[in-house]
């Protein structure tokens, strides 16, 4: 893996300027992910409709410094993946060089991603085409309004669930969607944040250095959707990984591992709840067992990833 002196060399792919909220964690997640790609890597970025494609590119103004390809909410793989075999067709034909690199790479929110975009991300994987799709995980429709997805977490608000005397947020518990790309057993697949930077960038670089489809899903924090301070992002991050709302795991050649919370390092899951104004009403007098059904879930589900995994320190 580089180390933070090369990447401290790698040019800005997604510059300055752009109308993303401050403390967005949608350009950080970007920006980590393509120094993954190295200093010297052609890149051709392709993002799905949502937060990060319309901040950055309010015409005829552009913070992307490579290639850029917009398409809609549901197709972002299947657009990244017919340039890839564009490429792969004109360097059989002879009309681009044999020795000529490009990286392909496709972005998407999880609601472009776990809902609208899952069936194009599935068909692409299940192809083996040559590319890295990234979604950065900000728990909600953050774009369109703050409406629920299936990324948002069990019982969290969101302006089509919300919290009253008949309903606590969201009814449903969140899409497991890392470990269901798992399943298409592609080369590379990983679960990363943007409050543990080395971990995401050596799982970018790795996700670029493998032939065929590679597949990371990044913890994105909204302060606007999350209701919590703009400067508290990576501080967010941080709490979902001690709390083990967020593990940090890979797949590689069906292979799991994982970075394990130090034992002395863990944190109840109400220290990751109550930072956010999208889960202040578990905290009232009378929603209590609500609170401990959650850290039901998220231990159970912590305890599935880890049975499946070899753990790192």
């Amino acid at each position: 893996m580089a180390s933070i002196k090369e990447h401290s060399k790698t040019p800005e792919r997604l510059v300055g300027g752009h109308r993303l909220c401050g403390g967005c964690g949608a350009s950080i997640a970007v920006r980590q992910v393509l120094l993954g790609a190295g200093a010297d890597a052609e890149v051709v970025v392709g993002a799905a409709t949502g937060c990060l494609e319309v901040s950055t590119t309010a015409l005829p103004y552009s913070s992307w410094n490579t290639s850029f390809i917009h398409n809609a909410f549901e197709n972002a793989a299947a657009t990244i993946t017919g340039v890839e075999a564009a490429y792969q067709g004109l360097k059989a034909a002879g009309r681009i060089a044999q020795d000529k690199q490009i990286k392909f790479v496709a972005f998407g929110g999880d609601g472009g991603t776990y809902d609208i975009g899952f069936q194009s991300l599935s068909g692409a994987l299940e192809r083996g085409h040559d590319f890295v799709y990234v979604c950065y995980d900000n728990g909600a429709y953050m774009n369109t309004g703050i409406q629920r997805s299936s990324a948002t977490p069990h019982y969290a608000w969101a302006t089509t669930a919300e919290v009253g005397s008949a309903l606590a947020g969201k009814p449903q518990r969140r899409k497991d969607l890392t470990s269901i790309v798992a399943a298409h057993h592609i080369p590379y697949v990983a679960q990363a944040s943007v409050g543990n930077w080395k971990d995401l960038v050596d799982k970018a670089e790795r996700a670029f250095a493998t032939p065929g489809p590679a597949f990371i899903n990044v913890l994105a924090p909204c302060p606007r959707g999350w209701r919590y301070d703009s400067s508290q992002t990576i501080e967010v991050s941080r709490l979902a990984f001690k709390t083990k709302f967020w593990p940090l795991f890979e797949v590689r050649d069906g292979i799991w591992s994982m970075k394990e919370v130090r034992e002395k390092d863990v944190l109840p899951l109400e220290e990751f709840l109550k930072v956010q104004g999208r889960f202040k009403h578990l905290f009232k007098p009378g929603n209590e067992h609500l609170i401990e059904r959650l850290q039901t879930e998220v231990d159970e589900a912590y305890e599935y990833i880890r049975k499946m995994c070899v753990i790192t320190a």
